[in-house]
């Protein structure tokens, strides 16, 4: 893989599999879908934004009391097509996370912090990530996305893994709902390729209604 000059991941050999292009044309429903999804995402993440304003605060002083450094943490991630943003997100782990390189998040991992416990478990640390919404780089529902480096070990070890890409990612998708953090790459492949190819209003709800679910069990939390 690489990066051309556009800041999009490339990589020329891969064919991908899966395609919206095969699934909801019909009477030109895909293309309606697609439209009214971006638009309910920006309207539905400037409400997100206006009403979690108090809890944002909250989160924050919390974060800046128990350690210093910034309170949101941005780090790359791949969109869709393999453009590249920074992914907005409230800090939950000790400003030298990373000092020995990228690592996935382990369970009852070290790094992270009493707070950044908490608000990894019900998922306040997400909240920051409606400003990506708005800006167009997610959309509240899509495959989470993942850092460039990962992305490429992955599509190495499990060929179409980058086929997650054909849609803009999340903040909450049908992988994150049925597993988060416990499931494989590729059975996080395997969930987000079921929500490409049967994504509707319909499904879209279903995982929004599984996400308030989430948020108050934490499931799939690290």
């Amino acid at each position: 893989m690489y990066n051309d000059q556009n800041g999009l991941l490339r990589e020329p050999a891969v064919s991908v599999e899966v395609s919206i292009r095969e699934k909801k044309y019909f009477f030109g429903f895909y293309s309606f879908y697609t439209y009214a999804k971006r638009i309910s995402d920006f309207l539905l993440a400037l409400i997100g934004v206006v009403l979690s304003l108090p809890i944002m605060l909250v989160v924050a002083l919390a974060i800046r009391l128990e350690s210093p450094g910034s309170v949101f943490f941005m780090q790359e991630r791949v969109g869709q097509h393999g453009r590249l943003f920074k992914i907005i997100k409230f800090r939950s782990m000790t400003m030298d996370a990373e000092k020995n390189g990228a690592q996935w998040a382990q369970k009852n991992d070290s790094r992270v912090t009493r707070v950044g416990k908490f608000i990894r478990k019900t998922r306040l640390d997400e909240i920051p990530q409606f400003i990506n919404v708005l800006k167009g780089d997610m959309s509240l529902i899509g495959p989470r996305p993942e850092r460039p480096v990962f992305t490429e070990q992955f599509n190495e070890e499990i060929p179409g893994f980058i086929n997650r890409l054909e849609v803009k990612p999340g903040i909450t998708g049908w992988a994150q709902v049925n597993g988060g953090y416990e499931i494989t790459p590729k059975q996080k492949l395997e969930l987000d390729l079921y929500y490409i190819k049967k994504s509707s209003f319909r499904l879209d709800v279903k995982i929004l209604l599984k996400t308030v679910g989430v948020v108050f069990t934490g499931d799939g939390a690290r």
